[in-house]
């Protein structure tokens, strides 16, 4: 069993920064593509940012430039730093990973979610 663990969210000024860690643990041979999700009230669910294993990342228009995506193998973590933050950006964020687990099965797992609000 493989499990995700989401912390750095809250409530920001406009124009402030967060960042958002995403750690997993349980079995895991080794996880491969690695990503981070917002889903904002009445809205579908988007992909913000993603990274490969190899380190190439790939970011929605909207957040190009201001938020940056990282991520520890060594500690199968995945960061997403988020700067000059907008209204727009609050959403509930969701990190994935697509996981090769200990016994050789693929998994695609969630985190529970973390809240950014960005408001004055």
């Amino acid at each position: 069993q493989v499990q995700l663990v989401e912390s750095g969210g809250g409530l920001v000024q406009p124009g402030g920064s967060l960042r958002l860690s995403c750690a997993a643990s349980g079995s895991i041979f080794t996880i491969y593509d690695m990503g981070w999700y917002r889903q904002a009230p009445g809205k579908l669910r988007e992909l913000v940012a993603g990274i490969t294993r190899g380190g190439r990342t790939n970011y929605a228009d909207s957040v190009k430039a201001r938020f940056t995506i990282s991520r520890d193998n060594t500690k199968n973590t995945v960061y997403l730093q988020m700067n000059s933050l907008k209204p727009e950006d609050t959403a509930v964020y969701y990190c994935n990973q697509k996981v090769l687990a200990g016994d050789y099965r693929n998994l695609n797992v969630w985190g529970q979610g973390t809240l950014v609000t960005v408001s004055s």
